[in-house]
């Protein structure tokens, strides 16, 4: 993890004096400026806490440069292969965002539906042809 650790951690070398220097130039402007230092300092929370994470835990084989790419291969996930549920999601957010502009039932009715696709994707290997 310590080229992700040092990548974030540039951030706060550059991020940083370029705040400093576009104060100056924009007579410290105080949204670009305090967004340019909260960058800044965002980048160095990252940087650091992959840096203690880093030390904390053994290497990986990211990390090795002669480590193979089968090293890491592991198993991805269970997915089926067809599923309708995600169609169902996908309309119960159509119509709550759509209930936002013309009625608030319409909400409440997308909230049903979710709950629904969300029970049925959840319990989808549970029964059926895909049965576990």
């Amino acid at each position: 993890m310590r080229i992700e650790a040092w990548l974030f951690l540039a951030g706060v070398f550059a991020f940083i004096p370029l705040a400093v220097i576009y104060g100056f130039a924009a007579q410290w402007e105080p949204v670009g400026t305090t967004g340019l230092f909260l960058l800044g300092a965002l980048s160095g929370l990252a940087g650091g806490y992959l840096w203690i994470t880093g030390r904390r835990i053994d290497p990986r084989p990211e990390d090795d440069p002669t480590a193979d790419i089968s090293d890491r291969a592991g198993e991805v996930g269970v997915f089926s292969p067809h599923s309708w549920w995600p169609l169902v999601l996908g309309v119960a957010a159509t119509l709550g965002f759509l209930g936002l502009a013309i009625g608030w039932w319409m909400v409440g009715l997308g909230i049903l539906m979710a709950l629904i696709g969300l029970v049925g994707m959840l319990f989808e290997f549970s029964r059926g042809q895909h049965a576990h």
